[in-house]
C-alpha cells in the first residue's frame, strides 16, 4: 500500500476543488450544501469519471490500495485480517486493480466447463474482497459514508447463470454464459446486434466488518452492508454503513459494469475496476439500523430477509426509523409519505435449488424517496441527520 497527495491532473477534480473551502469539520456539518455540489456535478452522461470532492483546507490524502494475495480474502469478510490501509476521515482510497470474482482467475472467452473448477475452489463465496480499510477514530455506534468518486471498469465482463439458481431455477436446464466487450469510453456495450446497454459501473459489495469475531461470507447481507447489488451505487452516490468494530474495517468487491433491479438470473455484468476511487467519511454518533444510500436524486434504504415479504418490511421499517425523526414528523406521517411518494423495488431475488457455496443470498428490497418532493429545508434535514456533528 502506498499513499500519495491527491492527483491534480484530473479535470473533474480540478474543476471543483478550488471552489470549496470547507474544513474537515465544516464538511461534516455542511449537510445540504455538500449534497448540492455533488448533485450539480454528477451527471448521467459521465458515469466513469471522478465525481467532485467536497473537502477544503488541505486536500485529502489519496492512498493506493492494490489487490494482492495479502490484501484480498476470497469469499470471506475476515475480522482477523490485518488492515490493508489506515486512513483519516475524508481520505480517498484509490483501487487501481480490483479483482474479478474467484481471485481474478476467469479469463475472457473461457467456456463454462473450464470455469466450473474455478468456481468450486471457493465455497465461501466468489467475491474477491479487498481490505479492510481502517478509518481512524471510527467506533461502534458511528457511521462511515462511502462516496464513489470514480469507477472505470476494465474492457470486458460477463453475465452468467448456472443451473438451479436465479429467479427461475426450474426453467433452464443448461448454464448460460455471455461475454461482453465495453466501448473505449466505458459507457456502452452491445448485448446483441440491435441492443446496446448503457454502463453504470459500481461496486456490488461494500461492508463494514460484521458484528462478532467470526469470518462472514460476502454472499450475505445485513446492517453492515455486504452483497448489495444496488444499481444506484455508482459514481456520485454515497452509502452509509454503521460501524461494529474499531476502525470500521471496510471491504469492497464484486465490481459491476451494470445491473438491473432484481438481478433475476443471479449475476450482474461482472467485471473488475482499473480505476476505482472511494472517499471514506466518518460521522460520529449516528444511529443507523440498515444500509442507507444517497444519490443526486434520491435517498434509498435497503432491507433483507429470507423472503421478499420480510425484506420489504425490514426496508420500510428502517426507512421510517431514519426519516420520521429527521423530517420532524410522526411515524404514521412518514408511513403515509412513503405510501404516496416512495418506490419500493426488488434489488435481488435468488431462489437457489442448489449451490456450490456454503451460503445462500438473502432476498433484498430497496425503497426510494425522491428529493424532488422535498423543500430545501427538508432536504437539509435529511442530509444533516446523517452528516451534522
Amino acid at each position: 500500500m502506498n499513499h500519495v497527495d491527491l492527483p491534480q491532473n484530473d479535470e473533474a477534480f480540478n474543476r471543483v476543488l478550488p471552489r470549496l473551502h470547507l474544513g474537515r469539520r465544516g464538511f461534516l456539518g455542511a449537510g445540504l450544501a455538500s449534497a448540492a455540489v455533488l448533485q450539480g456535478c454528477a451527471t448521467t452522461h459521465d458515469k466513469t469519471t471522478a465525481a467532485p470532492l467536497v473537502t477544503g483546507g488541505s486536500a485529502p490524502r489519496t492512498h493506493v490500495l492494490e489487490c494482492s494475495q495479502k490484501t484480498v480474502r476470497v469469499g470471506l469478510l475476515d475480522p482477523a485480517a490485518e488492515a490493508a490501509v489506515t486512513i483519516d476521515s475524508g481520505d480517498i482510497v484509490h483501487y487501481p486493480n480490483t479483482w474479478l470474482n474467484w481471485a481474478n482467475e476467469p479469463k475472457y472467452g473461457m467456456n463454462f466447463a473450464d470455469r466450473e473448477p474455478i468456481r468450486r475452489r471457493y465455497p465461501a463465496g466468489p467475491y474477491s474482497n479487498i481490505g479492510p480499510v481502517f478509518v481512524r477514530g471510527a467506533e461502534v455506534g458511528d457511521v462511515i459514508e462511502i462516496r464513489t468518486l470514480k469507477a472505470r471498469p476494465i474492457g470486458w465482463g460477463w453475465n452468467s447463470s448456472p443451473v438451479n439458481v436465479g429467479t427461475l431455477p426450474e426453467d433452464f436446464k443448461q448454464p448460460y454464459l455471455q461475454y461482453f466487450k465495453f466501448s473505449e469510453d466505458r459507457k456502452t456495450t452491445e448485448f446483441c446486434p440491435g441492443i446496446t446497454l448503457d454502463l453504470h459501473p459500481g461496486q456490488g459489495l461494500f461492508a463494514t466488518q460484521p458484528p462478532g469475531d467470526k469470518p462472514v461470507s460476502g454472499i450475505l447481507s445485513g446492517p453492515y452492508g455486504g452483497k448489495l447489488g444496488l444499481h444506484e451505487l455508482g459514481v456520485g452516490s454515497s452509502l452509509f454503513l454503521p460501524v461494529f468494530h474499531a476502525g470500521g474495517r471496510v471491504w469492497t468487491s464484486n465490481s459491476h459494469a451494470t445491473v438491473g433491479d432484481g438481478n433475476v438470473n443471479q449475476t450482474a455484468l461482472e467485471t473488475a475496476m482499473e480505476d476505482l476511487r472511494i472517499q471514506y467519511v466518518l460521522h460520529k454518533r449516528k444511529t443507523l439500523v440498515a444500509p442507507l444510500a444517497e444519490t443526486p436524486t434520491h435517498w434509498i434504504g435497503m432491507g433483507f430477509g429470507e423472503t421478499l415479504d420480510d425484506a420489504l418490511v425490514n426496508c420500510l421499517r428502517a426507512l421510517l426509523d431514519w426519516s420520521a425523526p429527521a423530517l420532524e414528523m410522526s411515524r404514521a406521517e412518514a408511513y403515509s409519505l412513503f405510501s404516496l411518494a416512495g418506490s419500493f423495488r426488488v434489488t435481488k431475488f435468488a431462489r437457489q435449488l442448489q449451490t456450490v457455496y456454503t451460503n445462500k443470498p438473502l432476498q433484498t428490497m430497496h425503497g426510494l424517496l425522491p428529493k424532488s418532493i422535498l423543500s430545501p429545508e427538508m432536504q437539509a434535514r435529511l442530509s444533516q441527520a446523517m452528516r451534522k456533528a
